[in-house]
């Protein structure tokens, strides 16, 4: 199957995105923030519907509507973790002005709608510079504010007590999350977004309670479910996401099981 190129650029964007989405996804679990991420990719889709009105390409419509998006959220601080109702309404609105985007321009619907469920089969060259620029760019940042951000992710009160602005690193850490969504949505779509975010991250956690295990143990997963779930999808022409969700199903009630044992 890698004689055919569509397949090598698969695994290249597929590998770097699960990398990117393992490492930020463990701190987004750890910090509770799972669900302003889902909301995050909402947001990213109404980017894109709207950047195509515009005759802007979705991808960057996406990442920029995804990043402001991200920003405003971390601006509520360590409150944010309380507005999961706040969070659900804006999110479902997000889809709701997406869908009414992609109505008033239904020439792109194809394009668009695969925003939804992920395309990875489709990566071209190009969008897998900007995949892996994303990707070094979000690690690279991440590296950048990993003191603080452990520091007001483990002992909130204490950080803020030395002077760590809890605002600013929750700030920092979901436009950074924000980044990750939108690559992470051209493999497994608006909707799947949790698959390689959370799953990964979340079965590493219930494995491993050593922060560098856990963050090498979640990029490992996230890597292994993605290349699997392309190759199945190759050998059995059933949809990538649906198999990389499988898998990350699989591998995190494993964990479970794994943590009640142990």
């Amino acid at each position: 199957m890698l004689e055919y190129d569509f397949m090598v650029n698969a695994f290249a964007a597929s590998g770097i995105v699960a990398v990117l989405a393992g490492i930020v996804g463990y701190f987004l679990v750890m910090r509770g923030q799972t669900f302003a991420g889902h909301a995050l990719s909402h947001v990213g889709f109404t980017g894109a519907t709207g950047a195509v009105l515009l005759g802007v390409s979705p991808m960057w419509g996406m990442v920029g509507f995804t990043l402001a998006a991200g920003v405003s959220m971390g601006a509520l601080g360590e409150k944010l973790a309380g507005r999961d109702v706040a969070i659900g309404v804006i999110l479902s609105l997000a889809l709701g002005f997406g869908l009414l985007f992609l109505h008033f321009f239904t020439s792109y619907a194809t394009q668009v709608t695969a925003l939804l469920f992920g395309n990875v089969l489709g990566v071209n060259r190009d969008t897998l510079g900007v995949l892996a620029a994303l990707a070094v760019a979000s690690l690279g940042a991440l590296a950048a504010i990993m003191r603080p951000l452990l520091f007001a992710s483990l002992q909130p009160e204490l950080a803020e007590a030395k002077g760590v602005s809890l605002r600013l690193v929750s700030m920092l850490f979901l436009g950074i999350a924000a980044l990750a969504v939108a690559a992470c949505t051209q493999i497994v779509g608006v909707l799947l977004v949790f698959t390689l975010m959370v799953g990964p991250a979340a079965a590493a956690q219930n494995l491993t309670t050593r922060l560098s295990a856990g963050l090498v143990l979640a990029a490992l997963l996230a890597l292994a479910q993605a290349w699997i779930g392309v190759a199945l999808a190759y050998y059995t022409d059933w949809p990538t996401s649906f198999w990389i969700t499988a898998l990350a199903a699989l591998v995190y009630g494993a964990s479970l099981i794994g943590k009640r044992q142990s």
